[in-house]
């Protein structure tokens, strides 16, 4: 299905998942890159060593869970828009978002899958925007924990109409 839609399935994602006992220990990187395209700039972002260094700059980043501390810099350094960081504990997920308005922290807003179908309604608990992150922000929202590996993406705008 992902060579066709761009949306992978579940057992792309239960590849790249990290494990269940992993998750429950606090936030992780969840990355999203399915494909072997010559980029790497995760690897240099990540001041921990979790993400596994390319042989071959074609290579797919691996996550190195045991090193992860969920900090998030690898996710505005993804050029793809490929990385996530799921925290089942506070019940989050940490996502980059390069749309106008951003919300902001307190506003509520569509949790939106892979296809960008909405799938819940999300809390946004913190909007990180610095110039370092050349507009990528990194939005966190809480989400019910049964989508915290679907919710992919936000909508932003006033639903009372």
């Amino acid at each position: 299905m992902l060579e066709k839609t761009g949306i992978p399935t579940s057992e792309d994602i239960d590849n790249i998942k990290p494990d269940e006992e992993r998750l429950k220990e606090g936030p992780v990187a969840v990355i999203e890159c399915f494909k072997e395209i010559p980029c790497d700039p995760c690897f240099y972002s990540c001041p921990f060593g979790a993400i596994k260094e390319f042989e071959d700059i074609n290579d797919k980043p691996e996550l190195i869970t045991e090193k992860c501390t969920g900090c998030g810099n690898c996710i505005a350094s993804c050029p793809g828009l490929a990385i996530f960081v799921v925290d089942y504990n506070k019940k989050t997920v940490s996502l980059p978002y390069e749309f106008l308005p951003l919300p902001e922290k307190g506003e509520h807003v569509k949790g939106l899958d892979r296809g960008g179908r909405e799938v819940c309604e999300a809390e946004v608990v913190k909007v990180r925007d610095p110039k370092k992150n050349d507009k990528t922000a990194v939005i966190t929202v809480k989400v019910p924990e049964e989508y915290l590996m679907e919710v992919r993406n936000i909508e932003v705008g006033d639903f009372n109409e």
